[in-house]
C-alpha cells in the first residue's frame, strides 16, 4: 500500500469517526444532528477529498422491502470495485437487508467497522464477527483503492 493510499484511508476513517454519536436519522447527513448509512459513507468520501459531492436522489425508508433494483450497491460499484474479503481501513461492507443490499459499514479495523444504525439510534462501532447479525446477511465488500 502506498504512502497515499495509507493517507486516504486514514482520512476518510477519521471523517466517519467524526460522526460517531450522530443520531441516526434517514436521508439525514447533518454531523451530530442526523445520518442514516448511506449517507455516512458518501459524506466519508466526499469530506475526505475522494469523491465530489454527488445528488444520491430519493429512496423511502423501506425500500428494501418493495423494490427489486439495488439502488445502494448501484451507487457503491460507481466509485469502488468489489473485493472478496477487506483490503483495508476505509473499505466498504455492505449488508442484506430484506431482498437488497440496504446497510453500509465503513470498515475501520477488520473486523470493526463504523455504522449509522437504526436499532442503536446512533453512528457507533462494530464488530462485524462470524456468526453475529452483520455477517449472517451475506455481506459483500468494496474498495475504492485499485480501481481499473
Amino acid at each position: 500500500m502506498s504512502e497515499q493510499e495509507s493517507q486516504q484511508r486514514a482520512a476518510v476513517v477519521r471523517e466517519a469517526e467524526s460522526w460517531l454519536g450522530t443520531p441516526y436519522h434517514h436521508r439525514a447527513w447533518i454531523k451530530g444532528a442526523g445520518v442514516d448509512c448511506a449517507m455516512l459513507l458518501k459524506q466519508s468520501f466526499v469530506n475526505a477529498g475522494l469523491v465530489e459531492d454527488f445528488e444520491v436522489g430519493n429512496y423511502p425508508p423501506d425500500w428494501m422491502l418493495h423494490r427489486g433494483e439495488e439502488i445502494f450497491l448501484g451507487i457503491v460499484t460507481r466509485y469502488c470495485r468489489e473485493v472478496p474479503a477487506p483490503t483495508g481501513p476505509g473499505d466498504i461492507m455492505l449488508c442484506r437487508v430484506a431482498r437488497l443490499y440496504a446497510h453500509g459499514c465503513l470498515i475501520v479495523a477488520w473486523p470493526r467497522v463504523i455504522h449509522a444504525f437504526r436499532d442503536s439510534r446512533a453512528v457507533v462501532y462494530a464488530d462485524a464477527l462470524p456468526g453475529g447479525s452483520l455477517m449472517r446477511s451475506r455481506p459483500r465488500f468494496f474498495s475504492y483503492w485499485g480501481r481499473a
